[in-house]
């Protein structure tokens, strides 16, 4: 399911270009249009989820799917070996701007901890 209204949903449905790394029938990986590290990239779910506050037990599966792809995507990008970081807003407070569920792929530069 996809909301029409949704940013995200459009970038799936082809409406709104992205630069696509990574497809297959349940993710899609594309580069992050305001990159906060040298490497990072977007991994959302294709099916409509607000944040991880609404995932169930039936996301179990597309959930660790996508966590498998994020490891993918950093060897693929040349950051696994340094580090990289995978990284979930759920919620405005946490700095959620975009609500269809993502993951931030991050790496290419030491982080500091905590963020934000």
């Amino acid at each position: 399911m996809s909301d029409s209204n949704c940013l995200f949903c459009r970038i799936v449905s082809g409406q709104i270009p992205a630069t696509k790394i990574y497809e297959d029938d349940h993710s899609l990986a594309f580069r992050d249009i305001n990159p906060q590290s040298p490497v990072h990239v977007l991994l959302i779910p294709k099916r409509h989820v607000v944040s991880l506050k609404e995932t169930g037990s039936d996301d179990h599966a597309v959930l660790g799917h996508l966590l498998i792809i994020a490891g993918k995507i950093a060897a693929q990008e040349g950051i696994a070996e340094s580090g990289f970081r995978v990284v979930a807003n759920s919620g405005s407070d946490a700095g959620q701007s975009v609500f269809h569920l993502h993951f931030h792929i991050m790496g290419g530069r030491p982080m500091a901890w905590p963020p934000g």
